[in-house]
This record gives C-alpha cells, structure tokens and sequence, in this order.
C-alpha cells in the first residue's frame, strides 16, 4: 500500500507542492524515447541552439571564448560548425569559475555541488532548480529501464549517505526516497550482515550504488550462502562495471545488472535498457561527441575522449565539456525499438589510462578485468604508475591463491609491458576508496 501511495499521492502532490516540472519532463522523456532518432536529434539540435545563444549572451567565459575564435552563436547550424568551439576542460572551470556562472542567475539562489575530484582535480559546480528537476526526471526513466518505479523502496550502496534532518527532509525520507543504505565506507562482515537483516525487514525492489561496492555485497552473499535478496532491478552507476562483477552481482541476486553512465557535472549520459546490451545516449539533455587526440570525430567503433554539451544548466552552461572518459559510440539500433543511439562500451577514464615506454597507452581498467579474469586467486586489483618504468600493484588475495598466482599475474602483464617497466606486486589487504567511497583501479601518476 504504502508503495502505490508513494507513486500515485505523495510523488504528484509533493511537484505541485514544490512547483516542481519533474514528473511533467520525466513523462515528456517516456514519450520521447519511443521517436524516431532523427526526431529526437532535431529536438537536441534545438536545444543545443538554444543552449548557445543563452551562454554568448549571459555567460562570461563563452562570451570571450566565442569572441576570441570569431565565432557568432547565431552562425552554429552544423555539427562541423559547432565544432570550432574549443573544448572546455576541467582545469578552465577550476581557473575560470566566477566567468562560467550566468550574468541571469543569482548565485545565491542556485544549488550548489562538488565533484570528487578522482582525476586529480575537483570543481565547484553551480546548478538552477529547473536543471535538477530535468535531471531527476532522466533518473526516473532510467531506473524504469532498470526495474524500479516509483514509489518502490530502494536498497542503496553508497558512501557517506544522507541524514535528513527537519520535518521536510524526514518527511520526504519516508514518503518518497524510501532508501536503506549500506555504507561504503565501512564495508566489512559486520555492517553487510546488518544490512542484510534489515533488507529482509525492509523487503527493498531494487538496488543502486558503486558498480564495485554492489559487487563487493554480493561477493559477502555468495561467501556466506544467502539467497533470499531478490530485487526487481539493480543498477551500478559511478564508475565502470567489469565483466567479472556482473556476472558476481547477477548471480548473487538472481537479477540482472543495469549499467549506467553519467556524472556529477551534466548528470545522466547514457544508460542500459532491459537490453542490457549497450548504453542509450540521453540525447534530450546532453549533446556528446566522441573525439581523438586532434578533438576531431572519431569513426563509429573507434575509442575517443568523451566530450558533453549540457542542454539542461542555463546557471552554468557547460559547452563541448571534456569529461575525462573514453568510449565507444555505435551506430548500431537496439532491439529494444527506442530512437536513442548507443555508447557501446566505456573504456575508462583518461587519468586511468597506462602509458608504455614505447609511447603508446593501454587502458588501465581493461587491463585489471584481463588479469582478474585470466588469473586465479586475485580478490582486488589496483594498479599505480607512478614513473613511466614504474608500475605497482597492489594485489588482495583471493581464496584460490598459491605459489603460482603472483607468477602468473606478472606473465600476464609482460605480455602488455616490457622488462623496461619493472612490475612489483604489493600484497595488501584491501583496495583503498576514494573519500566517495569509490574505487579505482587503475593510477597513473606520469
């Protein structure tokens, strides 16, 4: 009962309360999904367009920025076009961040956030109302991809986890979160098995965290012969599910894995539909190109940096925004009938990738999945370069270690570096997190 009141009561009476577009942009994206692509490019063209001339006009840094490269926000009528806008990186919010906010916005009347700063730098970001309430109205879709719906209690993996405080925040608690939380930042046998007590009281439909922290619960359920956690859907979202913890979590659940792609700066990017085979671009609210060394267009298939135009923060308009990730885009339609195009994979971030004395790279996530998959009695794995001949890693031991792990794990990485790189294995007994409560499993530090 209290799960269709959630849905049918408090979600609608509590948008008119608030005077709150959410439910109203999550109802116009379920229609929207189903159109043809090309009318779902012409609405972003539009809003892309219109994102433009709102930033020349009321934005401080693109005012210059367009001024400087000649470009007049009016003359934008191509893709080719809009790329003579240069990439804006992290580091020119980080320099620049009074000149992003928009002249037509009261700083003191917007929400306010910081990312985490995993890539080595952390950014102060600014958003207005009507930005979140799209941005929640994505989630909401997305997790119907999942198998959550409103209304439906929620198991949540996550770090540093919310207190509500005043009548407000508890009411909105109870009423319409309705989340449980297992705290990532204290991952151990005594949190997790409370947790499981309290799920089993609590009865959660779905579950959403850290693609590695649901997969580190799951790893406790299997160890410990649980199987009566039975959710609707599970999503892992905030950084890359590898193959290896999918197929853990779906076998720890019975449920299979959605996997989901945004962050803290644009929000949603692209996620799984029932699928599960690819990752729809959220193409109503973001503009993403896939771009090479040169910021020019890579080809269908190929990897390229991940760059995000935000369609939705007219307080801090974020153009051509490099976020720091590499995938693959694809032209390929899914099953599922939606216009919506798909990232075929993500290949990791750019801080993350490894570099060879040869002057190449190696992505430094698909390495860990190779080794961890290929190589037996390994439970976590990070790697950290920190000088170009330099590579440390940091190594926990699984059940099946023996006298030939370690040896078979160094082979496996002199097939990818050469006896220039000298590889040394650092026993520990866990993977530190991030202070999200993240992990990361691949540093490099040149």
């Amino acid at each position: 009962m209290m799960e269709q009141l959630s849905k049918h009561v408090f979600y609608p009476l509590w948008d008119v309360k608030d005077r709150s577009q959410r439910l109203a942009e999550w109802k116009a994206l379920e229609r929207q999904q189903w159109w043809p692509r090309e009318d779902i490019e012409a609405l972003q063209w539009q809003r892309l367009q219109g994102m433009i001339r709102h930033a020349a006009r009321n934005s401080p840094f693109y005012r210059a920025l367009l001024a400087e490269y000649g470009v007049e926000a009016e003359s934008i009528d191509s893709p080719a076009a809009f790329r003579r806008i240069p990439v804006t990186t992290k580091q020119s919010i980080r320099n620049h961040l009074d000149a992003f906010i928009s002249d037509a916005s009261s700083r003191a009347s917007l929400v306010t956030a910081k990312t985490g700063g995993s890539t080595g730098v952390s950014l102060n970001l600014y958003f207005d109302e009507p930005c979140q309430e799209r941005r929640n109205a994505a989630q909401l879709l997305a997790d119907r991809w999942a198998g959550w719906d409103l209304g439906m209690k929620r198991a949540s993996v996550w770090g540093n986890p919310p207190v509500p405080h005043g009548l407000k925040q508890t009411l909105r608690h109870h009423l319409l979160d309705r989340t449980i939380y297992l705290d990532t930042m204290d991952l151990n046998p005594e949190s997790m098995g409370a947790f499981v007590e309290r799920w089993r009281r609590e009865k959660p439909g779905a579950v959403f965290g850290h693609a590695h922290s649901i997969y580190i619960f799951a790893q406790y359920l299997q160890d410990n012969g649980i199987h009566d956690l039975r959710p609707h859907g599970i999503v892992a979202t905030s950084m890359m599910l590898l193959d290896h913890e999918r197929r853990m979590i779906e076998s720890a659940f019975d449920c299979r894995v959605t996997n989901r792609y945004g962050c803290e700066e644009v929000g949603l990017i692209a996620c799984e539909c029932e699928q599960h085979n690819g990752m729809h671009l959220n193409l109503p609210h973001v503009y993403v190109e896939f771009l090479d060394a040169n910021d020019e267009p890579v080809a269908p298939g190929e990897p390229g940096k991940i760059v995000v135009t935000d369609l939705n923060n007219f307080a801090m308009p974020l153009i051509r925004y490099r976020v720091e990730d590499v995938g693959v885009y694809s032209e390929r339609r899914c099953e599922c009938g939606r216009g919506l195009p798909i990232l075929e994979r993500l290949e990791g971030r750019v801080a993350d990738f490894l570099k060879l004395p040869t002057g190449g790279q190696v992505s430094g996530i698909s390495l860990v999945e190779r080794t961890l998959t290929k190589v037996p009695g390994i439970e976590q794995m990070q790697l950290v370069q920190e000088t170009l001949d330099n590579l440390t890693i940091n190594r926990v031991k699984g059940p099946e270690f023996d006298a030939g792990t370690d040896p078979a794990l160094l082979a496996a990485l002199r097939e990818v570096f050469d006896e220039r790189v000298r590889c040394t294995i650092q026993d520990v007994a866990a993977i530190p997190q991030e202070p999200s409560g993240k992990y990361r499993f691949s540093i490099c530090r040149v």
